[in-house]
């Protein structure tokens, strides 16, 4: 007689535990057990257990390969489902095998758990053969089945990223939706600001409930609200605000922003010239010339306006970001004045609001929606149309995976300036020559992320490929690289190499980039003057010319800025169910940075946290 014990565990989350009963069967290389009912005295599958059972057969099966799974009523009580969360089989030999799940399980449903390493289509077929032979069973879809035939791709808009074909949430597998907690949370987050916002502005008035909104909610954002007009907190953003993407280092100004030595002269070191600077590397320039030209949409029944401006920035001997010239338009003329630091505080005030308006759109459409959540969508479907549930890359990423008209042409203009480069953070940050610029948390913070990731993908990666011929001879692996370079970028991989970097820039993308566009939305945007997505009256075209009152007609409304407020701190709220970015393998790293940059933020006026592996989901789930 030969004993297994199972160790079984049920997720933590809200609602994950279950009554229904679970019935195991264990395949291995020289048989399968008799399918057998998980059944202790008490309560077995309550949330966040772990209950241990012991399933005996006649004979050792030898190598396991395989648990299923499956789940029936328990009397006649409505659907009840069930996270499992993992199985380990410590066999008679005393091996302990890992059978990871981490999904949902609904009655009738056959589910198939794979233990051990993952495994390749042409390492499957020396042993699927046998296996078949042995227990007289063929796996649900044998080994060669692939999820992605559920799957197939959609144009949302000609020039953008493909995604998946599924019109409703409900029609997604179980599996890869939200889970029951998150979505009852946000659900609960929506009504909840929605009633509460409402009985105020109801009992209050639109004012004083954009005020007690404010009072109830604000950390850093009573620091933003306090410092979100002064020149040196102006710059910092373009570093470690929402959107540290759109900055890089001037090495000579465009032929278009006709910026003169005079003009800048009393905010440079003195006795310096913007020469000068350009060559000591002080200068930087953020250009949205992608916004020319792009549609905006009606505001009560007129066009709004979209500003394609330039700004200058420069780095002084308080190593501080300055802003010290902008133009609000591509081609200088008459109606189109650089703006200066030492012109009319409400005409400076007004420029650089102008300018963040059009860093906040590219935040939300180009950094935020298409770089992280389209693009994430790109790798996912793909995978889940080439990969077998098998392969060990599916099993990594699997745990990891303006107006209408105006966003959408954003969009595809900045995919189509997206190059794969502009995707890993370390060539990134060196094209846009931003090495050595001091105070620069989001890099500093980012390319110690990446590091540690590039170190546990090599090590993940090198274990199954322990050459460059495994690399191209994995169909699957090319496979997957070819839909994504088809539908969304290398077009096949060649060495061992490429797939480390490549496996690295998805696993950081959808974890580390998506945490530093996603996580600060309230606290930067709940201060509607210090970085508003609407601005309804047109840009300045001279100077002298406005007021606070100007400053005030071209901010939202006090409705739409309650209204965007309450919209940021649900996309900036952590729910019950995340999943830290804690792998096992590299935990020790990751919590040694996590406590560095906790340690270092004590020391900082304006903490950069977002960056900390603590506080990153291991997916774009938001």
């Amino acid at each position: 007689m030969a004993e297994y014990k199972l160790e079984v565990t049920t997720g933590d989350m809200k609602y994950s535990g279950t009554n229904d009963h679970i019935y195991v069967t264990l395949f291995g290389t020289e048989g399968q057990s008799e399918r057998t009912e998980l059944d202790n005295f008490g309560t077995d599958f309550s949330t966040g257990t772990v209950r241990t059972y012991t399933l005996s057969t006649n004979l050792s099966l030898e190598k396991l390969l395989l648990i299923k799974v499956e789940k029936d009523p328990f009397c006649y009580l409505p659907e009840d489902e069930w996270y499992l969360s993992k199985i380990v089989v410590t066999t008679p030999e005393g091996e302990a095998i890992l059978f990871p799940c981490y999904r949902w399980i609904s009655r009738g449903e056959l589910v198939e758990l794979r233990g051990g390493r993952g495994l390749m289509y042409q390492h499957m077929l020396l042993w699927s053969q046998k296996f078949i032979w042995r227990n007289s069973y063929v796996p649900f879809g044998n080994f060669f089945y692939f999820v992605g035939l559920f799957f197939r791709w959609k144009i949302l808009a000609e020039g953008l990223p493909h995604i998946n074909h599924f019109n409703n949430v409900l029609e997604l597998p179980a599996e890869i939706r939200f889970s029951h907690s998150k979505s009852s949370e946000i659900d609960y987050e929506k009504m909840k600001t929605y009633v509460y916002i409402h009985i105020m502005l109801f009992l209050l008035g639109k004012t004083y409930t954009y005020i007690i909104l404010y009072i109830i909610f604000a950390i850093l954002p009573e620091y933003v609200s306090e410092h979100w007009k002064e020149d040196d907190f102006y710059g910092f953003q373009f570093l470690n605000g929402l959107n540290p993407k759109v900055i890089k280092r001037c090495s000579e100004l465009p032929p278009n922003f006709p910026v003169t030595e005079e003009m800048v002269k009393p905010f440079l070191e003195e006795g310096s010239s913007l020469q000068e600077e350009v060559k000591k590397g002080n200068i930087f320039l953020s250009d949205h010339k992608k916004m020319e030209g792009i549609p905006p949409r009606a505001y009560n029944g007129k066009p709004l306006h979209v500003t394609a401006g330039l700004c200058l920035l420069y780095l002084n001997p308080e190593n501080k970001l300055m802003p010290i010239a902008i133009q609000l338009h591509q081609q200088p003329s008459e109606q189109n004045p650089i703006f200066l630091p030492s012109d009319s505080e409400t005409d400076w005030l007004l420029a650089k609001m102008f300018i963040k308006n059009v860093v906040s759109m590219d935040h939300q459409a180009v950094q935020h929606l298409m770089k992280t959540h389209f693009l994430a969508e790109v790798y996912t479907v793909a995978a889940l149309r080439k990969f077998s549930v098998i392969h060990p890359l599916y099993k990594r990423v699997n745990r990891s995976s303006l107006g209408y008209d105006g966003l959408t042409e954003l969009m595809r203009r900045a995919l189509s300036e997206t190059t794969y480069s502009s995707l890993c953070l370390p060539e990134d940050i060196t094209a846009r020559g931003l090495e050595s610029i001091p105070n620069f948390y989001y890099r500093d913070d980012g390319l110690k992320l990446w590091d540690i990731i590039n170190s546990f993908v090599k090590a993940v990666v090198e274990y199954y490929y322990p050459s460059d011929s495994e690399v191209r001879k994995d169909n699957e692996l090319q496979e997957w690289i070819s839909e994504i370079f088809t539908h969304g970028s290398p077009e096949s991989f060649h060495t061992v190499e490429e797939v480390i970097k490549f496996i690295t820039m998805v696993i950081f993308t959808v974890t580390a980039q998506h945490a530093a566009v996603n996580n600060g939305q309230f606290d930067y945007y709940s201060w509607m003057p210090n970085g508003s997505l609407l601005l309804r009256k047109p840009p300045p075209t001279t100077k002298g010319q406005s007021s606070m009152e100007t400053i005030l007609e071209t901010l939202p409304n006090v409705g739409e800025t309650v209204n965007f407020g309450a919209l940021g701190w649900i996309l900036s709220e952590t729910y019950s169910d995340m999943v830290g970015f804690m792998i096992k393998e590299f935990q020790a790293e990751l919590s040694n940075l996590s406590e560095a940059i906790a340690t270092r933020n004590l020391q900082l006026e304006i903490p950069y946290s977002y960056l900390d592996p603590a506080h990153i989901e291991n997916s774009i789930a938001i």
